[in-house]
């Protein structure tokens, strides 16, 4: 957990680091000096305006990010960075968590009727994830009675849910914040300019145009934070769900391979 988001910092820093960066201008020719047009110099020319039209839409992204401002457009890019950093860190956790129950289950059965409880509780040891670890309650119980078993089962459950659930409140937070951060900006920035207009007396459009884009920038950034960890958000309740039924589905298979085991 530490080294993601250690990894993510660094992202972002490189990140800040390049919207920083200013583009290299070309100085203009001396007036005495007539430029010459070849047929080389008119290629140049399209090669270079097909690389702007490439490129166009990151640079502009990035130039956009800057005009709005480091304040709010700092806080929106950290709650992007913060977001991730869980979002990457529950997919992993859930990815490794996901157990191939049906094939667990043939394990345990295979080591119930070969070695007794001693050699399931074996295969479940050597196994990941929650399932396992709940197969591994049951058969602890399993030498009280089929109701002590169950019991465990549907404890330890519980526990091994909230374990899966770990941190995905914090990504739905980051969800609700960054369009609100996005919108405080606005309203600031909407102030800001009718303090300008009150200050020069004239409703001037051209000198309050660029305070309200510069507001409006931070909306925008604020509502594309939110719906990249919306995307994430609902792929992890989506694992979370399928792991759940998973878990389900093999505590009954489990009780049942237990009840056939005491016959």
């Amino acid at each position: 957990m530490k080294k993601l988001f250690s990894i993510m910092a660094i992202a972002a820093l490189v990140f800040v680091g390049t919207l920083n960066a200013k583009a290299t201008t070309v100085q203009p020719m001396s007036s005495n000096v007539q430029p010459v047009m070849t047929a080389a110099t008119v290629t140049l020319i399209q090669d270079g305006s097909e690389a702007e039209e490439t490129i166009g839409f990151h640079q502009e992204l990035k130039n956009r990010f800057v005009e709005g401002g480091p304040g709010f457009m700092g806080i929106v890019l950290l709650c992007l960075i913060l977001g991730l950093a869980f979002a990457i860190e529950r997919i992993i956790y859930l990815n490794l968590s996901t157990t191939n129950t049906q094939k667990l289950a043939d394990s345990v059965e295979d080591a119930l009727k070969s070695g007794g409880l001693d050699a399931a509780k074996e295969v479940c040891r050597n196994t990941k994830g929650p399932v396992a670890s709940i197969y591994y309650q049951g058969l602890e119980r399993a030498d009280e009675s089929i109701e002590a078993a169950e019991k465990a089962v549907i404890a330890y459950g519980g526990v091994q849910m909230g374990q899966l659930e770990k941190n995905v409140s914090w990504i739905s937070l980051f969800i609700a914040i960054a369009p609100m951060l996005g919108f405080m900006g606005t309203v600031i920035g909407m102030i800001d300019a009718f303090d300008k207009i009150q200050a020069a007396g004239d409703m001037n459009p051209s000198l309050v145009a660029g305070g309200i884009k510069i507001a409006l920038l931070t909306t925008v950034f604020g509502l594309i934070v939110a719906i990249i960890l919306q995307i994430f958000y609902n792929y992890i309740i989506a694992k979370i769900d399928s792991i759940v039924n998973s878990m389900e589905d093999a505590s009954i298979t489990l009780i049942d391979l237990l009840v056939e085991n005491k016959k």
